[in-house]
C-alpha cells in the first residue's frame, strides 16, 4: 500500500468523523443511572469501530474452526432457569478476544482438544437482570461496574475432547456458585486440578486473565479499553450478514 493510498484513507476517515462526530457531550447525555456509558445504538457502535477497528464484534463460530457452543442463556439450562437470550447458533467477541481465542483453539487442537463456549457477549440489560437474584459480585457482575461480557471481552468456557466432544472434568459444572468453583480450591482429584491448570495456562498465555472465583471465566487483560454494550444479538447478526455480502 503506497503513501498516497494511506493518505486518501486517512482523509476519508477524518471526513466521516467530521460529518458524524462522536462528541464528549453526546456521550455524557447517554450515561445510565450508575454514571456508565453504555452503547445501545448500532449507529454509535459503528462509529466506535470506525475510530478503532479493534472494537468490532466477531462471529466466533465463523472465526474459529471446530468451535463448540452450549450457549446456556439462550435456553433454560442456567441458574436463572429461564431463557435470557434469543435462540442463538453463535455468539460474539471483540476482534482481539476472538483472535486470542482462535490461538487457544489452535494450541489445544495439537493435543486433540478444543473449547466449548457457554457464554461470550452479553447485553448490559441482561447483566442487570442476572444481578438481582445473586447480588454477590464473586459470581455475578454488579451493574454499577458492568461486566467484561458486556464489553465483548469475556468468555465462559471449558475444554473438550475434539473427537468425542466430551467435556474434561473440572470439578463443578458451569455457574456453580460455591467455593468448589474457585481456582484456590484444591480438594479435588489430581486430574481435575490438572485440567483447570491446563485451561488457565493456555488462556493466560494468549492474553486472557482468570476470574479467581469461577474456573470457566476469562477476560482480556485490557477489557476496560472497550465500551459497555447493550446491543441486541439481532443487530450484531445483521452486521455479520452485511459484511459477508460486501465481501462477495
Amino acid at each position: 500500500m503506497n503513501k498516497i493510498t494511506i493518505s486518501l484513507q486517512l482523509f476519508i476517515i477524518c471526513l466521516i468523523l467530521f460529518v458524524h462526530p462522536v462528541s464528549t457531550n453526546a456521550q455524557d447525555t447517554a450515561l445510565n443511572k450508575y454514571g456508565l456509558l453504555v452503547i445501545n445504538k448500532i449507529t454509535d457502535f459503528k462509529r466506535s469501530v470506525l475510530i478503532d477497528p479493534a472494537k468490532k464484534m466477531v462471529d466466533i463460530k465463523a472465526h474459529i474452526p471446530f468451535l463448540v457452543t452450549d450457549l446456556r442463556y439462550a435456553g433454560i439450562n442456567n441458574f436463572m432457569k429461564e431463557q435470557l437470550y434469543p435462540s442463538l447458533l453463535t455468539t460474539y467477541l471483540r476482534k482481539p478476544a476472538a483472535d486470542s481465542l482462535l490461538a487457544v483453539q489452535k494450541e489445544l487442537k495439537v493435543m486433540g482438544l478444543g473449547v466449548k463456549i457457554f457464554d461470550a457477549y452479553r447485553p448490559y440489560s441482561i447483566t442487570e437482570k442476572m444481578w438481582e437474584p445473586i447480588k454477590d459480585d464473586r459470581y455475578a457482575a454488579d451493574p454499577k461496574s458492568g461486566s467484561g461480557h458486556n464489553r465483548g471481552t469475556s468468555v465462559d468456557l471449558t475444554i473438550i475432547d475434539l473427537v468425542t466432544k466430551a467435556e474434561l472434568e473440572m470439578g463443578t459444572g458451569f455457574d456453580n456458585f460455591s467455593d468448589t468453583a474457585h481456582h484456590s480450591f484444591f480438594q479435588l482429584p489430581e486430574d481435575v486440578l490438572q485440567n483447570r491448570v491446563l485451561l488457565r495456562k493456555v488462556m493466560e498465555k494468549h492474553g486472557f486473565k482468570a476470574l479467581e472465583t469461577e474456573w470457566w471465566h476469562y477476560s482480556l487483560w485490557n477489557a476496560k479499553d472497550f465500551e459497555l454494550l447493550d446491543l441486541p444479538f439481532s443487530d450484531l447478526a445483521k452486521k455479520q450478514v452485511k459484511r459477508k455480502k460486501i465481501r462477495k
